[in-house]
């Protein structure tokens, strides 16, 4: 329309100017569009994958980037964000207090061990997208097979094992050998992820015999603890049995070097009167006698030995007799 045509219609001054100015609206329009369409946000956590007319381009880092308008399309892929995928249950309400829900979902856990018993495992296979390009591109569904995957693992690792190895002692290993095959065939088929941890969540015998094995595991507890507590026994009594034994072996040690040494003593003392006695026989003689008695005689009280042949009063005398007295 010309500017006489819109003076010639029954507006208001308003809509006069805009209608005047038309084209620079539809301009700006356009050129606002395109600018929308061409600058683009990635968060941190995020990569993105940049296709041309659905081809692979590039891939862009976190921050504002640009594409070509209404060619080039942005997928956003959480690679920092750590994902899970849960089997024979799945989440309901996350929370302090986080509910579950098994219904429908027992084709997953139900597993048969290495020795033909049932098992009911749950669990959790957490993992990362480290390679954006291959997740999207590599493999149909990925999320679908990752999950196909982790249950066939899963089934092959506890088909090798007895039911008493999934449901006690060998659930570590079985979690570490799982996350171990799980990444191996990803790699294999470039799925692009790196799976970070394998958790049995819960792993329990089926309902009808859950009774017994609950039986068999408070006897196992038991054992451990009666086995913890003759360890502790054992350890209260033998440190001390050996202290004891180590302090008789030095007690008798040292009354081995004491009995030793008394004896070089004597035979040290022997010699010494030995030679005594080869200078002066009868001085040494007398002078043994005399210390022996002096030795003795006080340790009798009150009897006197004398020579039964003597005619000397002094032994029918009531004495008390003392050190001093056999001194003088």
């Amino acid at each position: 329309m010309t500017n006489n045509q819109f003076d010639n219609l029954n507006l208001s001054p308003n809509a006069r100017k805009v209608l005047k100015n038309w084209r620079t609206i539809l301009i700006s329009l356009i050129l606002l569009i395109i600018a929308l369409s061409s600058f683009f946000q990635i968060k941190t956590e995020e990569a993105g994958i940049v296709t041309r007319f659905g081809k692979y381009t590039r891939k862009v880092d976190p921050g504002l980037n640009v594409k070509l308008p209404f060619i080039e399309k942005v997928q956003k892929v959480a690679v920092e964000r750590q994902q899970k995928l849960e089997f024979g249950f799945r989440t309901i309400r996350a929370g302090i207090q986080t509910n579950y829900s098994k219904s429908g979902y027992s084709n997953e856990s139900f597993m048969l061990t290495g020795d033909l018993n049932l098992a009911d495992v749950e669990w959790v296979v957490q993992y990362r997208i480290d390679d954006p390009y291959k997740f999207l591109f590599k493999v149909r569904n990925p999320e679908t097979t990752l999950r196909d995957i982790s249950e066939a693992a899963v089934r092959q690792i506890v088909g090798d094992r007895t039911v008493d190895e999934v449901i006690t002692v060998g659930r570590t290993e079985i979690a570490t050998k799982v996350e171990e095959m799980i990444q191996k065939i990803c790699d294999d088929y470039s799925i692009g992820t790196k799976i970070d941890q394998v958790v049995l969540q819960d792993v329990n015998p089926p309902d009808p015999v859950k009774a017994a094995f609950n039986a068999v595991n408070e006897a196992g507890q038991e054992k451990e603890t009666l086995i913890n507590q003759a360890k502790s026994e054992y350890n209260k009594v033998i440190p001390k049995a050996r202290g004891q034994a180590k302090e008789t072996i030095q007690k008798a040690e040292g009354y081995a070097t004491e009995r030793v040494n008394n004896a070089k003593g004597e035979v040290a003392r022997f010699n010494a009167l030995y030679i005594e006695y080869i200078k002066a026989p009868e001085v040494t003689k007398r002078r043994i006698y005399l210390e022996t008695m002096a030795a003795v005689i006080p340790k009798l009280g009150t009897k006197i030995i004398t020579d039964e042949k003597g005619s000397n009063v002094l032994p029918l005398l009531q004495m008390q007799l003392n050190e001093k007295t056999i001194k003088e």
